[in-house]
């Protein structure tokens, strides 16, 4: 798909990903201001409840105050064609030619000056074990080359239900975990903090229409319920995961937090970054067969940085490779008439390529710490040490047209 050729009266960096091809939306405060919904354009956020206010939204008939909300939910709950008529009017107001809203320079923002929140009330979270390369990997680590994969997982997104209380928005630290860990040679499980601290590569998506207890949703309609996606960064324990997931999944491991970041970029802008997934093989069943290209070309970066040291790239990966595309999972996720709600958060999963630089975790990266990455001041990592930050960066790009995620940016902190 083409895009479009916009220009616009905002002055934006060159490097932004946040273009008038993009119009990401947030929760933001001002000092000690409400929070409210803006709309990221360069290195500024437009309000939408000013915008509103001043009339300029008028022709779309939304609900007062509906800007004024801590949370995205109520605005996502009025659908897909109210999101895409939304973005149409806003993407005019800014496009040069166009002098309704120039004359407002109080309708905006610097990012500098403004504290980003949770996006969304988050539900429901699902996440998603959709990256074949990743599961290979892991596969291969603990049950051999021969048995890599489970018997269906080719045969069925394979998912767990997370914890929603504990995801959290780029910026906020999170404490190491502690919990029960079977040492190597051990006979009793010891307690203590994780020694095998984790990331893990991913994306997310939102969803922005709910279903009925019983109703499910085709991998035809799946398009119409998911709002947008974000970055998502869902910290792992190994070795508390290891000793406690058979044989019902992770829990204290995977529990303790995971990082979003606070733009969510829509389907809409996504839309002319569209690709086909890889082959799936064998054939999936019914309920599980698509058409159309139903993955996207998201590049997505990982870096490191140690306390008082500098950022240190650790991987590069992309959302396309993927085996399970959204519209998959979501189908699977509903297909046992379990309901959808507005605001749940699907992961991904690990995103993993074929090339160790692409790998999108520390598990994979030094292949259970058996390869320590060497970092610029001179130290080493197996896997986390407290005080190490990790900043996740995502973007589109395509025709010398940039649509960016930002990033997701968390720090360790020493257990308590």
């Amino acid at each position: 798909m083409s895009l479009k050729q916009l220009e616009t009266w905002v002055e934006i960096p060159e490097s932004s990903g946040f273009t008038i091809y993009n119009l990401p939306y947030g929760i933001y405060s001002v000092k000690k201001g409400k929070k409210q919904v803006g709309v990221a354009i360069g290195e500024q956020i437009l309000s939408l409840a000013y915008l509103q206010a001043s009339g300029l939204l008028e022709s779309l008939k939304l609900p007062l105050g509906i800007f004024e909300k801590e949370y995205l939910n109520e605005f996502m709950s009025l659908g897909k064609p109210t999101w895409t008529a939304l973005r149409s009017r806003v993407q005019g107001l800014l496009a040069d030619g166009n002098d309704e809203l120039k004359g407002h320079p109080e309708a905006f923002v610097m990012q500098s000056e403004a504290t980003m929140h949770l996006p969304v009330k988050v539900g429901d979270y699902t996440d998603f074990y959709s990256s074949e390369e990743h599961a290979t990997n892991v596969g291969i680590m603990f049950r051999g080359k021969e048995n890599a994969l489970m018997p269906n997982w080719k045969h069925i997104p394979v998912g767990y239900h997370g914890r929603s209380s504990s995801i959290v928005v780029s910026g906020a630290p999170f404490h190491r975990p502690c919990g029960q860990v079977m040492p190597n040679g051990a006979d009793q499980p010891t307690y203590g903090p994780s020694k095998l601290l984790d990331i893990e590569l991913e994306t997310a998506f939102i969803t922005g229409k709910s279903t009925s207890l019983g109703e499910s949703i085709t991998t035809d309609n799946a398009e119409e319920y998911i709002f947008g996606m974000v970055l998502f960064n869902d910290w792992s324990a190994r070795d508390i995961q290891k000793w406690e997931y058979v044989p019902l999944g992770p829990f204290l491991g995977k529990s303790f937090a995971s990082s979003i970041s606070p733009w969510v970029v829509t389907m809409d802008a996504l839309d002319p970054f569209r690709v086909a997934g890889p082959v799936q093989n064998p054939e999936v069943l019914p309920y599980l067969q698509f058409e159309g290209k139903k993955s996207y070309d998201i590049q997505l970066e990982v870096y490191l940085t140690p306390q008082d040291g500098s950022e240190q790239k650790l991987c590069a990966s992309n959302h396309k490779y993927l085996y399970w595309n959204m519209v998959q999972q979501l189908a699977h996720q509903s297909v046992n008439g379990c309901n959808i709600q507005v605001g749940d958060l699907y992961g991904s999963g690990t995103i993993s390529g074929k090339t160790p630089d692409s790998y999108g975790s520390l598990l994979e990266l030094t292949w259970r710490g058996e390869r320590p990455i060497q970092l610029n001041d001179g130290t080493e990592r197996k896997f986390l040490q407290d005080y190490d930050t990790i900043t996740i960066r995502g973007y589109c790009e395509k025709e010398g047209i940039r649509v960016g995620f930002g990033e997701v940016t968390t720090q360790v902190l020493p257990a308590r």
